[in-house]
């Protein structure tokens, strides 16, 4: 059994026709890859009420995708892209302050007044968190998520290749989206349908929501070979008290907590290990963690070499997960946020991995 990992332990080949560049004509008529316990199974989403028993209780990440990505131009006309990682203090006399990354030849200083495509300004302020932080802060020139819905792009993955349009702005949504702030998608979520819901509903599944603002940073890839030196990015999560509740009720009837989606297990995992006072969480979930709410996970496949190959494995075994991916690009399945999606169960099997750190504030 596996031990120790390195960040090349996580790499596959994937061939480019495999990743998807839209999503399936409807929302639950993607196919299912069934890898729970040691089998391997092709089905179809539309299988799930019936690979779930009555008493299990689904979690969703119910955040919003939001128009983050802006265009514009500096004083000097060099054209420049921000995407707005998080409103900062939406509801103090500094409303308008964002923190956001910047694409542009040369950056601007500090106090540079951007032109923005709409007819509003951006102020360079600084940088974020701190004074060498990876983000940059500016004052726009008034209300952000007004700004961003009104001129706003639809912030698609690097891996999706067209430009946004209508389409996009319905599809890479939830369709219980609520609370605005996300610059990705809970793409496993995006599986699911009002006609999925009353089924399972009808089947006796019971649903809670988390909600997690999903970062650029899920698409940062990692650099160390060594992958205790990787740093995770910081995401802002809420596990409500009724979510607590309806877990330890759960639990207790005998049934399993089914994540959908990765960002679902960061959150309910972060607020298990740190506490229901946490509100951000750069939790590292690499084989080896001690998971101690998630028993089923639903999720898409992932990026090669990414943080999400290596929580995947922590949850059902490194062995097991790239023989699933394996059999996925043999079998065709469609990969990433428009893909398809597999349905894991979690194993204790890897448990004297390593075990990286973890941070919440």
């Amino acid at each position: 059994m596996k031990t120790t990992f390195s960040l090349s332990d996580f790499d596959f080949t994937l061939p480019d026709e495999l990743i998807a560049q839209h999503p399936a004509a409807e929302r639950s008529a993607s196919r299912l890859l069934d890898g729970r316990g040691g089998a391997i199974a092709d089905r179809r989403f539309a299988d799930l009420p019936e690979l779930l028993e009555p008493g299990d209780l689904l979690v969703f990440n119910d955040t919003k995708v939001v128009k983050a990505r802006l265009f514009g131009q500096k004083l000097s006309g060099g054209r420049l892209e921000l995407l707005i990682e998080r409103v900062l203090s939406p509801d103090t006399d500094a409303g308008h302050e964002v923190a956001a990354h910047m694409k542009v030849s040369k950056k601007p200083l500090p106090g540079a007044v951007l032109q923005m495509d709409g007819g509003f300004t951006a102020t360079l302020l600084g940088r974020w968190p701190e004074a060498h932080g990876p983000l940059y802060r500016f004052r726009l020139s008034s209300d952000p998520y007004a700004l961003m819905a009104q001129h706003g792009h639809v912030p698609l993955p690097p891996y999706i290749t067209h430009t946004d349009s209508a389409d996009d702005e319905q599809r890479y949504q939830t369709v219980f989206a609520k609370n605005p702030g996300a610059v990705a998608a809970p793409t496993a979520a995006l599986h699911f349908d009002e006609a999925m819901l009353a089924r399972l509903e009808a089947r006796g599944i019971a649903r809670a929501s988390v909600t997690l603002h999903v970062g650029a940073g899920t698409f940062q890839p990692v650099k160390a070979e060594n992958i205790a030196d990787h740093v995770m990015h910081f995401e802002r999560f809420d596990v409500p008290p009724a979510t607590h509740e309806a877990i330890a009720a759960c639990k207790a009837r005998g049934g399993r907590v089914v994540a959908v989606g990765t960002t679902t297990v960061r959150a309910l995992e972060s607020a298990a290990k740190f506490g229901p006072d946490c509100m951000d969480t750069s939790i590292f979930i690499t084989p080896g963690f001690d998971f101690k709410v998630v028993d089923v996970l639903l999720t898409n496949f992932h990026l090669p070499k990414s943080t999400l190959m290596m929580l995947v494995s922590a949850f059902s075994g490194y062995g097991h997960i790239m023989a699933l991916y394996r059999h996925a690009i043999e079998a065709r399945y469609r990969f990433f946020s428009y893909g398809d999606a597999m349905l894991l169960e979690r194993t204790s099997c890897n448990r004297d991995a390593i075990d990286m750190p973890s941070v919440a504030r």
